[in-house]
């Protein structure tokens, strides 16, 4: 039994209960807002918003599903010590532009973010890219070695499972895109809480569900999140994903770039497992575990994860 006080991991409080201002403070706000107009080869032409701190050579950090630059936070001091940090938000999320005609299958924003790189002039710096934004990273470096360095991948998904089937065939049933964007849409807040799941998740609070929330209140931020979760995270590509990986290391091939793969023991969202399933096809890569982590380690556990993740972006 816990003594009475102590944090039990991932146990989610009540929104209702949660703090307007986080417990740890962070420079997220003091850090540069740039608004890029870019001309995307699949998404069309659309304004970026990007975060950028620090000082040093370029480090692109890409964030995950229904989160956004501000996911980056706590590790902006840290990071910024030695480097420029540029953080975009994704299309659909943040505060960019939430285009809906075009598909958003996992290559056309993993172009994207080449895309961003080459509007900001960092073409060929470090990445880091967490949960689904460490998938479409691992997807442009086979794609376009040449658009980074090397890639430290944060708890990403990228190994077919079975809820990614669930996921598919519960989306292809007539109304149920529709229902679920409206699902979001109805209490965007409180589903930002319910979603993203912490270690520690005293440290959540009211200005981080506004946050991811905000888009999610919008008809196109709870259309784009639906787009994102249908055709970003398909089960197709991602079959295809985890098999050229098999292929590539079957002829002797490395992964294009150093890769850091960084996991956590524990997770609820995306398996643990994944790290060993995807390092056992990436030949050279580099498997790290953390505990007291979630897959959202740069929030959680930034002390071990920054000391992790320099050493490897230095080296």
């Amino acid at each position: 039994m816990k003594p009475p006080g102590e944090m039990i991991p991932f146990r989610r409080g009540r929104f209702a209960e949660l703090p307007d201002a986080p417990r740890l403070p962070h420079g997220y706000f003091d850090s540069q807002a740039r608004d890029l107009a870019i001309d995307s080869r699949a998404l069309g032409r659309m304004r970026v918003h990007v975060r950028v701190h620090g000082s040093g050579p370029p480090l692109l950090l890409v964030h995950g599903l229904m989160t956004s630059s501000y996911s980056w936070r706590y590790v902006l001091a840290p990071l910024g010590r030695l480097f420029t940090l540029h953080a975009p938000d994704l299309p659909g999320n943040g505060r960019s532009d939430r285009p809906l005609g075009p598909r958003y299958h996992p290559d056309a924003l993993a172009d994207w973010i080449g895309e961003v790189q080459a509007a900001l002039g960092i073409r060929g710096c470090p990445v880091i890219g967490n949960s689904m934004g460490g998938y479409l990273c691992m997807r442009l470096a086979l794609r376009d070695p040449s658009a980074m360095s090397r890639l430290v991948n944060l708890h990403s998904p990228g190994v077919p499972e079975a809820r990614l089937y669930a996921l598919g065939a519960a989306l292809a049933l007539p109304g149920m895109k529709s229902f679920l964007a409206w699902l979001a849409r109805r209490k965007p807040e409180e589903w930002a809480h319910r979603n993203v799941h912490y270690f520690d998740e005293s440290l959540k609070s009211r200005e981080e569900a506004r946050e991811y929330g905000g888009p999610l209140g919008e008809r196109d931020g709870a259309r784009a999140f639906v787009k994102h979760l249908g055709e970003t995270m398909a089960i197709g590509p991602i079959r295809r994903f985890y098999r050229e990986l098999a292929e590539r290391m079957e002829r002797g091939e490395k992964f294009p770039v150093p890769l850091l793969l960084v996991y956590a023991e524990k997770d609820p969202m995306v398996p643990p497992r994944f790290g060993e399933l995807l390092a056992g096809r990436i030949p050279g890569s580099h498997l790290v575990r953390l505990g007291g982590a979630s897959h959202f380690a740069h929030v959680d556990a930034v002390e071990p994860f920054v000391s992790v993740v320099l050493p490897f972006l230095t080296g």
